[in-house]
C-alpha cells in the first residue's frame, strides 16, 4: 500500500512547511460527500495518531488514516500551477467514476 507525491508536490508541500514553521508533512484522506460518494481531504499534519499510516516520499512524510487509505491506495498527489491557479491533483487508480464538477468520485 501506498501514496506518493510528484516532485511539484514535494516541493509545495517543503515549502509550506517551512513558511508555516510547523508540521510533521501532508495528510491526505477522503470523507463521504458529492454527488459520487467521496472527495479528498488534504491538509498539514501536525500529529500522527494511533490509526495513522506513513509514507515517506524524498524526505516529506504523506500520513493517511487507514481507512482512508483502502479507498486511496496507489494514488499519485501532484501539485499544478495554471495561470493564477494552484491546487493539489490526485491520480487515484481505484476511481471507477466522478462528478461532472471533479471534486467527487466513486470507487
Amino acid at each position: 500500500m501506498s501514496i506518493s507525491l510528484t516532485p511539484s508536490a514535494v516541493e509545495r508541500v517543503r515549502s509550506y512547511l517551512a513558511k508555516r514553521g510547523r508540521g510533521l508533512g501532508l495528510r491526505v484522506g477522503v470523507r463521504k460527500t458529492g454527488c459520487s460518494g467521496y472527495a479528498y481531504i488534504i491538509e498539514y499534519a501536525d500529529a500522527i495518531n494511533p490509526d495513522d499510516v506513513v509514507f515517506d516520499e524524498q524526505g516529506v512524510k504523506v500520513v493517511v488514516n487507514s481507512e482512508s487509505l483502502k479507498l486511496i491506495d496507489g494514488t499519485v498527489v501532484d501539485f499544478v500551477k495554471q495561470g493564477i491557479n494552484e491546487a493539489f491533483k490526485f491520480r487515484n487508480p481505484n476511481v471507477k467514476g466522478e462528478c461532472g464538477c471533479g471534486e467527487s468520485f466513486s470507487v
